[in-house]
């Protein structure tokens, strides 16, 4: 899928992507995997932008996603179960630990907040990794002010500062504009990604078509200006 936009010196990508979904993680996995094999690796630019799959959930209030599963698809909850079971089986295919059986989900606003501090510090993809891992690996809490502190603190992020941000509704103006952008773009699901602003990629594909894109972004004349 093309997409207009301006032109750029470096190949620049932006992921808009949730914490909590774990084709997320999986589409985060690969898309490493094709920069490690991408010739202009370094002169590559990574953004992750907020997407919320569940806007409209309580702060404070958590759910099974097991629950949550057979109530948007029309699943049993055996069913919904498996599916748990098949994305642990995918996840295991591609390199990653998925512990799917009890996990909860429920408001990510405060962990998107989070994040675009670490975009201002230099530290965005290992919170970003950090929290992935935790909630669907260990299984914690992504959603508790005190795991994540805890978490953000682990990836450099100040402690002061940290509480700070989640004491208010700082950075809150700046996930709302990377939601109206991906709503403009035409994104309807994560994970998305745009590679400056003229090419993208929907889903978690495999790290040869996201390494294609990258090579043909690279080569385009007009994205090279």
């Amino acid at each position: 899928m093309r997409l207009p936009g301006a032109l750029q010196t470096n190949v620049r990508v932006e992921i808009w992507s949730d914490v909590v979904c774990p084709w997320c993680y999986l589409g985060k996995h690969r898309f490493e995997r094709a920069l490690e094999s991408f010739e202009h690796r370094d002169e590559v630019d990574v953004t992750y932008r907020s997407f919320e799959l569940d806007p409209s959930a309580p702060p404070g209030v958590t759910t099974p996603t097991v629950q949550l599963l057979a109530s948007k698809y029309g699943m049993s909850p055996a069913q919904a179960q498996e599916a748990q079971l098949q994305m642990e089986q995918r996840a295991a295919a591609d390199g990653l630990t998925f512990a799917m059986a009890d996990l909860r989900s429920g408001n990510t606003r405060d962990a998107h907040r989070l994040l675009h501090l670490a975009k201002a510090r230099g530290l965005q993809d290992q919170l970003v990794e950090r929290l992935h891992r935790a909630y669907f690996t260990e299984q914690e809490s992504v959603f508790e002010h005190a795991s994540l502190t805890r978490l953000a603190t682990q990836v450099g992020l100040d402690a002061d500062e940290v509480s700070r941000v989640l004491g208010g509704d700082e950075y809150a103006d700046a996930v709302e504009a990377d939601e109206k952008t991906a709503r403009a773009l035409g994104a309807t699901g994560v994970p998305f990604f745009v590679i400056d602003r003229r090419y993208g990629i929907s889903g978690a594909q495999s790290p040869a078509t996201i390494a294609r894109a990258l090579n043909r972004a690279w080569a385009d004349a007009g994205v090279r200006g």
